[in-house]
């Protein structure tokens, strides 16, 4: 038996040596495209290239132990109550849901289903994350062209608005975030592209090294969304998202950087659409928790042209409310104010010091951007996030 392990080892490397020159880590290829290695005591191993569909069991154990990618046409199915553990080895252990595949994890509210450090004592930035790629417009390329993700270089974007990448519904990310270097990051929660045909709702990153959900352009829509303890940017748009999202919860931890950090176009690679595009989401009912208002912190950072339409939001505890940066020319953030397409219909601060901060080049007045409502309750967190979630 070691015999045979052996030799399907080598042969793999033999098979695969040279996949490092496409800038990625080398992945060992399981030779049957369908993974399920055994490893130590009874977990499964989830490592490698899946070039066919692969269904897990909820009453087994599944542990990801590097680079795993679902290629084009492949789908992988996660039931109810499913646990994945991941290797505490950092950024090169992450799932990823190639352009064309698709993953179908459709846990419950009493039975989530949960990726999470294999580690003893997990910390944040253990392993990577979840990163799922579509075929959705991006504006950091042109027409029917590619842009490749940060982690993986896999290729995304498109004209496919309506995209599916499968069903993500009541899922938790823990512990993830491992970083490659400073220019390429780990999420819980990675979306590049994805399509507003894929099924969003009920999830959770909890205790991440860098950002808790990115879009990365796209048209996906996402609901009853929840961030714990990101220590970067909880909610972080670029490169023309367009999506909405609708009722999301923010809470920080004693490491941290904005609620929302929002981009209208990815500012490393330029806004490269024709005709020119923004990010451009809807946000519904958004309740952003912070540590007080004397740690000089910004709630929610919007730049770079980023436009946007909130409604019922609840700050608390930080100096800063909203930072509006951008100027006249490319990044017109301001200009966005004055079109009302950006535009805060509904506002409550609480423990909040400073409203806004217009560093945009525009002038307008603070009522110009956002109308107060001390009616209202953000997100009801209560309710939706009851069992599920980690506090």
């Amino acid at each position: 038996m070691k015999t045979k392990i052996l030799s399907i080892v080598f042969l793999s490397v033999m098979l695969f040596s040279s996949c490092g020159e496409d800038g990625t880590s080398d992945i060992v290829i399981n030779i049957d495209g369908n993974g399920g290695t055994p490893t130590t005591g009874n977990a499964i191993e989830i490592n490698g290239n899946y070039t066919t569909d692969l269904t897990l069991d909820a009453t087994k154990e599944y542990i990801i132990t590097g680079p795993s990618i679902f290629e084009t046409g492949t789908t992988l199915t996660i039931p109810a109550g499913t646990v994945i553990k991941a290797s505490a080895t950092g950024a090169d252990v992450y799932l990823a849901i190639a352009q064309g595949a698709k993953i179908m994890a459709e846990g419950t509210s009493s039975q989530p289903i949960i990726f999470t450090s294999s580690a003893t004592t997990p910390n944040a930035g253990d392993w990577g994350g979840l990163i799922l790629l579509g075929k959705a417009p991006i504006n950091s390329v042109s027409g029917t062209s590619t842009s490749t993700s940060e982690i993986a270089n896999l290729p995304y974007g498109g004209t496919a608005a309506d995209d599916n990448s499968g069903i993500l519904r009541y899922v938790r990310v823990e512990y993830s975030g491992g970083k490659a270097d400073g220019q390429s990051e780990n999420n819980g929660f990675s979306f590049y592209g994805v399509g507003n045909k894929t099924v969003v709702e009920y999830i959770q990153m909890f205790e991440g090294n860098d950002d808790g959900v990115e879009f990365f352009g796209g048209t996906v829509n996402v609901s009853n969304v929840s961030v714990v303890n990101a220590q970067d940017d909880s909610i972080d748009w670029t490169e023309g998202y367009t999506g909405t999202i609708t009722d999301a919860y923010v809470k920080h931890g004693p490491n941290h950087d904005k609620g929302i950090e929002a981009d209208g176009y990815n500012t490393d690679i330029g806004n490269n659409s024709n005709p020119k595009y923004f990010s451009k989401p809807t946000v519904t009912n958004l309740t952003i928790i912070g540590l007080g208002s004397g740690t000089g912190n910004e709630a929610i950072r919007l730049r770079a042209g980023t436009q946007g339409i909130f409604t019922n939001v609840w700050i608390e505890g930080f100096n800063e409310g909203f930072d509006l940066d951008g100027d006249q020319g490319d990044n017109p953030t301001g200009a966005g104010v004055l079109s009302g397409d950006l535009n805060v219909k509904s506002v409550i601060f609480a423990d909040v010091n400073v409203k806004l901060k217009n560093d945009t080049g525009s002038t307008f007045t603070d009522a110009d951007f956002y109308t107060e409502d001390n009616t209202l309750m953000g997100t009801d967190y209560a309710t939706w996030g009851a069992n599920w979630t980690r506090k």
